[in-house]
């Protein structure tokens, strides 16, 4: 079988797993081939163990169907990334696959080509226990990933934009969620620690320019090259970066980050207030209603900081908190009378 037969049953079989059913003058128009050569193509398919029916109708088709057993397994570049990434994070789930987890991975990367082993071998992370109630954040490309993880490897500072986002005046989101600020300074960062945690991908690093350890969403970073001078590496309090991280996912950093921490219910959908909630807990309740979990150095800031969602809000929990608002509604009665 040539290369390009190879590569082209690999697209046959990707478009198959895409979609329960494809009509064969479908399939035949994406790949740019027969119909002829699309029923060859099946037929090597089935050759190696793939269950694959054909469907009735006047164009006919084919769908994917589970096997008795697993046939060879073929996979893109992204996909092969994205298996070892998973297989890496399950490795230290701590819910009994870590060693099949290991075993797995090991045979990956036997067998990947030089050019993902390099790439994969460049990807090192922590994995830390999701907080509970978090939303998944967006997608991060694979390039962003091994760019950070290179960049904390070869102990290298890291320039990069971070793109924040803003309610508009008068909404809680425009939509889409969020609206990009203006335009501001590359961040230069000493990079310590790539993770995960349920999905979503931070940076732990060293701001210069802050003089402060901060946590970066990776979702939200665009490296610049080159990267700068190498640094020695510090160490994040507490020595652990796990156990940093998840204190400050909880709204602490060394116990006392945060003294004020509330819970309210905004009268927002979820995926319009997670994109402002910054290290708060966003939970979903409906088309029209979310709970947040957020800190702040005060209760007056803390209820300011939940105003900014220009919605209605509910009260939870403290009562200090539902104190600190009619602290703030007589500041404003008092303002407006002015």
């Amino acid at each position: 079988m040539t290369a390009s037969s190879t590569s082209r049953l690999l697209r046959l079989l990707s478009l198959l797993q895409m979609r329960r059913d494809w009509p064969g003058p479908v399939l035949a128009e994406r790949l740019e081939i027969s119909h002829r050569t699309v029923r060859r193509d099946v037929d090597r398919l089935r050759e190696m163990g793939y269950s694959i029916s054909s469907t009735m109708g006047p164009e006919g088709g084919y769908r994917l169907d589970a096997g008795d057993d697993l046939p060879p397994l073929l996979f893109d570049d992204d996909q092969v990334i994205a298996l070892a990434v998973a297989l890496q994070a399950a490795a230290v789930t701590g819910v009994g696959i870590e060693d099949a987890a290991l075993r797995a991975l090991t045979t990956v990367r036997q067998v990947m080509p030089s050019r993902l082993r390099h790439r994969l071998g460049a990807l090192e992370f922590t994995t830390v226990t999701p907080r509970p109630g978090a939303v998944r954040r967006d997608p991060v490309s694979p390039d962003v990933l091994i760019a950070l993880s290179t960049a904390v490897r070869a102990r290298e500072v890291l320039r990069f934009d971070y793109a924040s986002h803003r309610p508009r005046s008068g909404s809680g989101s425009d939509g889409d969620g969020g609206a990009a600020t203006d335009p501001a300074p590359p961040r230069k960062v000493e990079p310590h620690h790539l993770l995960t945690s349920g999905g979503s991908w931070y940076l732990v690093a060293w701001d210069l320019d802050r003089d402060a350890w901060r946590i970066y969403r990776a979702d939200r970073i665009s490296p610049r090259t080159p990267t700068g001078p190498r640094f020695a590496p510090r160490e994040v309090p507490g020595g652990d970066v796990a156990e940093y991280v998840s204190a400050r996912f909880k709204g602490s950093e060394s116990g006392d980050r945060w003294p004020c921490i509330g819970k309210a219910i905004l009268h927002l959908p979820a995926r319009d207030v997670l994109p402002f909630a910054e290290d708060g807990i966003v939970e979903d309740l409906g088309p029209d209603r979310c709970s947040l979990e957020v800190g702040s150095w005060s209760w007056i800031a803390l209820a300011s900081a939940l105003g900014r969602f220009d919605t209605e809000i509910e009260v939870v929990s403290p009562a200090e908190l539902t104190a600190a608002f009619g602290v703030l509604a007589a500041r404003h009665a008092a303002t407006a009378g002015r």
